[in-house]
C-alpha cells in the first residue's frame, strides 16, 4: 500500500464563494461514486447587512452543526462558535470508513491556525493515508504551511482543477485499498 500523503488546499482570498464550488466538488464526485466523508459550510439566512448562519454538513450523515454565534449587528469580532466546531469535530473523530476515497474539510481556518479546531481531523486522516481536501486563505497560509510541512499541494480556485486533484487522488486511494494479488 502507497504511503504517499495526498493533501491539497484550494487557496482563496476572502469574498470568494468557496463554500458553493466545494459543494459543487462534492456533488460531482458523488456523481462519480467516489466515496467522501468530512464537513462542508452552508450558509443559511443572512439578510442584507446581517450575516448568516453557518453550519457544518457531515458529509456522511448529513448531520447538520451550527458553528456561529450571534454577536449582534455592532459586532465586527469572529462570531465562530468553538462549541459547535468541538461538535461537529467529535462527530468526524468517529473511525473513518476505510473505504473513504477523499476527506473533505471546510477550511483550515483561525481555529486550526491557533491549534484547534478540526486540526486533529486532518492529523487522523494524513496518518491513515486518506486525501485531504481543504481550503485555506492568505491569514492562515503560513499556519497551513508550518501544519503540513511540505507535504500539500495548493489548488486554484476552480472547481475543474479541484475535481482534477480529487479524481486523482481517490483512484491513488483505491489503487491502495486493493488486496495484494
Amino acid at each position: 500500500m502507497s504511503t504517499a500523503v495526498r493533501l491539497a488546499a484550494v487557496a482563496y482570498e476572502a469574498g470568494f464563494p468557496i463554500d458553493e464550488l466545494l459543494w459543487r466538488v462534492a456533488e460531482r464526485l458523488r456523481a462519480r461514486g467516489i466515496v467522501l466523508a468530512g464537513a462542508l459550510q452552508e450558509n443559511v439566512g443572512g439578510l442584507p447587512g446581517q450575516c448568516s448562519v453557518m453550519r457544518l454538513v457531515d458529509l456522511t450523515s448529513q448531520r447538520r452543526v451550527g458553528i456561529s454565534q450571534d454577536l449582534g449587528l455592532q459586532s465586527e469580532g469572529c462570531r465562530l462558535d468553538a462549541h459547535g466546531l468541538t461538535e461537529i469535530g467529535a462527530l468526524l473523530d468517529r473511525p473513518v470508513e476505510t473505504s473513504t476515497q477523499v476527506l473533505m474539510l471546510n477550511r483550515f481556518g483561525k481555529a486550526e491556525a491557533e491549534g484547534g479546531g478540526l486540526r486533529s481531523v486532518f492529523a487522523r486522516a494524513i496518518d491513515a493515508g486518506i486525501p485531504v481536501l481543504t481550503a485555506v486563505r492568505p491569514p492562515y497560509r503560513e499556519a497551513w504551511a508550518e501544519f503540513h510541512g511540505g507535504l500539500a499541494v495548493e489548488l486554484s480556485a476552480d472547481v475543474d482543477a479541484v475535481l482534477a486533484w480529487c479524481n486523482e487522488a481517490a483512484t491513488a486511494r483505491r489503487t491502495a485499498l486493493q488486496p495484494a494479488q
